[in-house]
Order: C-alpha cells, then sequence, then structure tokens
C-alpha cells in the first residue's frame, strides 16, 4: 500500500500523498464509490486517472472517510459532510489531499516539466524572475508559484478569478518551503499561508487561509 507520506501541517490540518503504483484491480478493493462517484469513474477513458482515482479514496480512508462522506457544490469544489475542510489533487502517478478541522485549503501536485517556461508569461510576471540564470531553478520556483495558484484557486472557487491579476505570491527560498500569498479580488483582500515539497521530480503545493 503506497501511502507515500503524510504531513501534520499543525494539529487540525494533514496533508495525505499516495503514489499511485497499483492496478486498478488492486485499488478497487475495499473502496464503495457512491453512484455519482461511480458514473465520474466510468466515465474517465485513461486508466491512470481511474487509479487516480480510487487512490484519493484511499487517501480519505487514511484521514477517517469514506466516498459517501464528500459531496461537490456548484463550482465543483469538494466539501466533507461532517464540516471539516478538503482540497484533492492529482498528476500523474502522484494523488494528494489535505484535510482541516478549521482552516480553508488548497493543494496542487505539478510534475516539474520545462513547458512552464513557456506558458510562465500566463501566471506571473516573468520579468521578475530574470536573475535566476539556472534553467532547472527556474522551472522549479515557477512550479511552485504555478502550484501555489492552483492551490489558492481551489480555495477561493470564484468564476473569473485570474492568476496573474488576481493572486499575488510572495517571493520566496526554496530552503525556506514557505511564503505568503494575497488574493485581491472585487476590492476583497484574503492572506493564505503556502507551504511547498519538491520529491522525484514532483512538486507539492498547500495553502491555509490565515
Amino acid at each position: 500500500m503506497p501511502l507515500y507520506k503524510i504531513v501534520k501541517v499543525n494539529k487540525d490540518t494533514k496533508v495525505y500523498i499516495w503514489k499511485v503504483t497499483e492496478s486498478e484491480q488492486e485499488l478497487s478493493k475495499g473502496i464503495d464509490l457512491t453512484p455519482h462517484c461511480q458514473n465520474r469513474m466510468d466515465g474517465m477513458k485513461s486508466e491512470l486517472h481511474r487509479r487516480g482515482f480510487l487512490s484519493i479514496r484511499h487517501l480519505m480512508a487514511e484521514a477517517g472517510y469514506v466516498d459517501a462522506d464528500l459531496f461537490y457544490d456548484e463550482f465543483g469544489k469538494p466539501h466533507l459532510k461532517d464540516g471539516k475542510k478538503i482540497s484533492i489533487t492529482h498528476s500523474n502517478h502522484f494523488t494528494g489531499i489535505i484535510v482541516s478541522a478549521k482552516h480553508e485549503v488548497g493543494i496542487d501536485i505539478e510534475m516539474q516539466r520545462e513547458k512552464i517556461l513557456r506558458i510562465a508569461h500566463k501566471f506571473t510576471p516573468i520579468e521578475e524572475y530574470r536573475t535566476i540564470a539556472n534553467t532547472d531553478a527556474l522551472i522549479r520556483k515557477l512550479t511552485i508559484v504555478w502550484g501555489s495558484k492552483e492551490a489558492l484557486y481551489k480555495i477561493y472557487a470564484q468564476q473569473g478569478l485570474s492568476f496573474i491579476h488576481h493572486i499575488n505570491v510572495k517571493d520566496f527560498t526554496f530552503d525556506s518551503a514557505a511564503t505568503t500569498a494575497e488574493i485581491l479580488y472585487h476590492g476583497d483582500l484574503s492572506i493564505y499561508q503556502i507551504r511547498f515539497m519538491e520529491f522525484e521530480g514532483f512538486t507539492c503545493v498547500y495553502a491555509l487561509k490565515s
């Protein structure tokens, strides 16, 4: 059972990460999906996507939940019926959830890829990173910024929110493994704590509303 990592963020919040190595049949064992989620999975053409979907249910079990404890609102944001906060992510063969009793939370896992250099201008002022001469370091940094904004978007869950115009991630060092971010949207300012970690060419970022 490849539960990859559990991170205790604080007394109310935990991150759970799974490395998807099992077959779809193996991952199906012990998992009861609601009719809604079974229909969702049946509509997935990618086997890796289906395996990731099932692995998230194993992560939920680690956190003490079953599929029936989860529901989605009109924006597609997941919620737990007991009122705790949850966010979900999957990228390639890694999946993750973050669960908190008190904080609004978001999580994102991204593969570190050169492609991010081509799309960076769409989500962050790229001129801010011109001093980074090492391409690998630039890819890592941009992936953290992108992951931060994805995690924040999952918390905010409002149509029209722009990564480049409304979300600002404060500068950080790799060693800090943390930063802060602000969302300014329709005159409302909200502040978030950001933390990140890197493993096997992937970046995991999670955010908590301050």
